[in-house]
């Protein structure tokens, strides 16, 4: 899974968003293990038949289920099964179905067998059920992104205008027992048959194979699908809607792609990578994708990113992008290859309990980072992988182990260490015992365990198989450790005595000393020599000979550690390091330095030299850095932001040298401006506009009027929104928070909160102010419980305060206007009482 959170924009600068679980006092959880789950009975096949009933949100079903005992005798057995009626259930013998006894609390669905079954005897059980999955939501909760129930009915009555109707199903944790009984643990593998039965307007997907179609008396239609390679429980998925399925192909076997009909003409643009990343997976893997088909389905509602049910994907609608918003590249590519490296870690070989999930989802992490660097280039790959660094470093995380058996709720794992760290340390590992070693590692790995659960022990077995090092020290570092190294890096040169001392000291706050495989590369000129040291002490110091003082002294020469440093170079140092060493942190880390330091014209010119960087996103993070409160640098850097602004060859560089050009406030920009709004990107078009509004805000405001009307997303949508609000114009009220509404729950729809609560706060009429609030609300409430702390005190604390408090200022000196006091009312209504204290009531 691919959790592509909501958040505060200043909080998070990454893609890859997680919020930190609301704490309480109850810390039992620390003294409780976590274990494998026991195997008593195992999974050998399930059959389904279902049909969804969209009027009441139930799935009619009947289930059948063959097992055997895992070791042990049994005569009973212990099913998950969530929020049920269960009609019937019976042992399958021949043609017989004989009755058995069964004891059910809404949870667990405990059988007493006909007898006492050994581990070479099958049995298999019918159940006749019905799932109520909203209802078990309803009574039970849950803090997980996505509930506890399962399978979700959307806009199942059609009462939504501008909803489609849906149902997809969502596993992980351990959810799929919410729609079929089954035995709902990671560790856990079975075939699978399943029979849907719909309307005949939607189409179906589900894992495996559609086997066969058949179209019913009463308008229906029965699809038959079916899985010949064990999965597990979590992994089994339905969806249905109404669907354009976009057909692909990779070396004989369907890949499809499902999305709404209006994204019918982009769909391989969107997902169209997929057949090369097969390719490029299954050669680095040396294991060809395992199974008979690939398809991917978008849906409405899902807020949890992306989902790698076994052949069948499901993304979250943001996955679906217009033809301009591609002009900027696809925002979605990195989540289609993180859900597809999945179908080798995670349904190939699948962690064997969630304390092990970084086993899976520490290499769909790295997925990204090894497709960008394939696709794109080694920046494009080192640029994903600091990202995802960051992410972790950033996410206040470090006394928690990889591989940890505690924690208070599984879904507590699903966080930037089983993700960003879990990645960066498959990084590290590949640094250390080479690529080829790194490969062929992880192909022992999945040949190794293909088709069974595994755990961390297992991956380290399988590289001191390839490498034949004893890598304990590095696991029991990494994987059943926490944190991560602080460093202070110095240099002492003594050229009388033609030495120089690398001191590296590790400052974290913690008694933890880490063992640091470092590589330190000495430049003279373009020369290079490589000495390869190891940092195992508090403070380690490392001599280095030389006749001409080095003129750079570079540690972590490939610059893939897992740390945070402060590393004492000189302005010099970091100019030579930007022209000679060359990887993509050594520039970014010059660019950052050289930003502090624009009262020295070297450092000028190394950031001038940046703006024209070979890789696009240090162009931008270049431009980025540039200080135009500074008279010299915005006078020397005009003309090198106006080239970007016209002829960079990415759109995203040319709307960055655009926004800035827009602090320049010269009308004879304007024509620019103008003519930029009508990109082709979204971003340029958007920045333009913005900029636009800083030298002549009554163009942009006509502008931004006349293209209210027309379909915008991203920048040039926010940007629109942004011209409105400042002008107060009342008669847009209805587009501004209808689109508001109409946004998916992400990213997006949070960072326009404070463009529609300034435009709120200008809105005289009571009913759209109200009718603005109660989105804010939606989006409020709409958020899992155990998120909201990270979300709340924004909400509530910033944006509906705010507004309060204006409103009611407006109401102190209106009293006659009772419509602007019932809001001011309303608006308390909905705050929590911390909140609203000093605001006195209004009768």
């Amino acid at each position: 899974m691919k959790k592509v959170l909501f958040a505060l924009s200043f909080l998070f600068t990454t893609s890859l968003l997680f919020a930190q679980p609301r704490e309480d006092m109850d810390t039992s959880w620390k003294n409780e293990y976590r274990e494998t789950a026991t195997k008593i009975n195992n999974l050998i096949h399930t059959k389904l038949e279902v049909k969804p009933d969209f009027s009441k949100s139930y799935l009619y079903g009947k289930a059948w289920l063959t097992l055997k005992p895992h070791f042990y005798p049994t005569d009973s057995l212990n099913l998950d099964a969530k929020g049920m009626e269960i009609k019937k259930v019976a042992l399958v013998k021949g043609t017989k179905q004989i009755p058995l006894t069964f004891d059910y609390d809404e949870w667990n669905l405990r059988i007493k067998l006909d007898k006492t079954y050994k581990s070479n005897e099958s049995y298999t059980i019918y159940i006749d059920y019905t799932a109520k999955p909203d209802e078990f939501e309803e009574k039970y909760g849950g803090g997980a992104m996505l509930g506890i129930k399962g399978m979700y009915f959307i806009n199942p009555k059609g009462e939504e205008k501008d909803k489609p109707t849906q149902i997809w199903t969502q596993g992980e944790t351990e959810s799929s027992s919410a729609w079929f009984p089954t035995i709902d643990k990671t560790n856990q593998r079975c075939t699978q048959e399943l029979t849907v039965t719909v309307d005949n307007k939607y189409v179906t997907l589900s894992n495996g194979k559609l086997a066969s179609q058949k179209k019913n008396t009463d308008g229906t239609r029965s699809d038959y699908w079916k899985m010949d390679l064990p999965h597990a429980p979590y992994l089994f998925f339905l969806g249905v809607g109404e669907y354009a399925v976009v057909k692909d192909t990779w070396r004989g076997k369907e890949v499809n792609y499902y999305v709404e009909p209006e994204y019918k003409s982009v769909a391989k643009k969107i997902f169209g990578n997929t057949p090369e990343m097969m390719t490029f997976f299954s050669k680095i893997t040396g294991v060809d994708f395992p199974w008979i088909k690939y398809s991917q389905i978008t849906g409405r509602d899902y807020v949890a990113g992306a989902m790698e049910n076994t052949t069948a994907t499901i993304h979250q609608e943001s996955a679906q992008q217009d033809a301009r918003e591609l002009v900027d590249g696809n925002d979605w590519e990195g989540t289609i290859a993180h859900e597809l490296f999945h179908q080798w870690f995670g349904d190939y070989v699948t962690t064997e309990s969630w304390s092990n999930l970084t086993l899976n989802e520490s290499f769909a992490d790295y997925s990204e980072t090894l497709w960008n660097e394939y696709k794109y280039g080694k920046d494009a790959g080192d640029a994903t992988n600091y990202q995802g660094m960051q992410g972790y470093l950033m996410s206040g995380s470090d006394k928690k182990d990889l591989v940890r058996f505690h924690y208070k709720d599984k879904e507590d794992m699903f966080d930037a260490v089983s993700y960003n760290k879990g990645g960066r340390i498959l990084h590290m590992l590949r640094n250390h015992v080479g690529d080829s070693a790194f490969f062929k590692s992880i192909n022992n790995y999945l040949t190794t365990n293909k088709f069974k659960s595994a755990e961390a022990h297992q991956l380290r077995l399988a590289f001191e198989e390839v490498s034949g090092r004893d890598l304990n020290w590095y696991f029991n570092q990494w994987y059943f450790g926490s944190g991560n190294p602080t460093v202070d890096i110095d240099y002492v040169y003594d050229d009388a005595a033609g030495k120089a001392t690398v001191i590296v000291k590790q400052t974290q706050k913690t008694d933890k000393i880490f063992k640091l495989p470092l590589a330190i590369d000495v430049y003279n000129g373009t020369e290079k020599v490589r000495y390869n040291v190891w940092a195992n002490n508090a403070v380690d110091s490392f001599s280095i000979n030389y006749t001409k003082r080095p003129d750079l002294i570079n540690v972590d020469g490939d610059k893939i550690m897992l740390w945070t440093k402060k590393d004492n170079k000189t302005l010099d140092n970091y100019i030579h390091q930007y022209k000679y060493a060359g990887k993509y942190l050594d520039r970014r880390e010059a660019i950052d330095f050289a930003s502090t330091k624009l009262n020295d014209p070297n450092a000028v010119a190394l950031l001038k030299t940046a703006l024209n960087d070979k890789y696009e996103g240090l162009r931008n993070f270049a431009i980025s850095k540039v200080d135009l409160k500074k008279e010299t640098i915005k006078n020397g850097f005009e003309s090198i932001l106006l080239d970007l602004a016209k002829k960079d060859k990415y759109a995203t560089v040319r709307a960055a040298a655009i926004d800035k050009l827009g602090d320049y406030k010269k009308t004879e920009y304007i024509e620019i401006f103008k003519s930029a709004v009508n990109d082709s990107s979204y971003t340029v078009a958007g920045n333009a506009l913005m900029a636009l509004g800083k030298t002549d805000a009554a163009a942009a405001y006509a502008i931004a009027k006349k293209m209210s009307d027309k379909p915008a997303k991203g920048n040039l949508q926010e940007a629109v929104m942004n011209e409105i609000v400042k002008s107060g114009d009342e008669s847009l009220a209805d587009k501004i928070i209808g689109d508001f509404a109409k946004m998916p729950l992400g990213q997006a729809k949070f960072q326009f909160l404070n463009t529609l609560s300034t435009y709120l706060i200008a809105v005289k009429n009571p009913e759209k102010v109200k009718w603005g609030v109660e989105e804010i609300v939606k989006l409020r409430d709409g958020i899992p419980e155990n998120f909201r702390n990270q979300t709340d005190p924004f909400i509530n604390g910033m944006v509906l305060k705010g507004l309060l408090s204006k409103k009611s200022k407006q109401a102190s000196e209106n009293t006659e206007n009772a419509a602007l006091q019932e809001l001011v009312n309303y608006i308390k209504s909905v705050m929590p009482e911390a909140d609203k204290k000093g605001f006195a009531p209004i009768p």
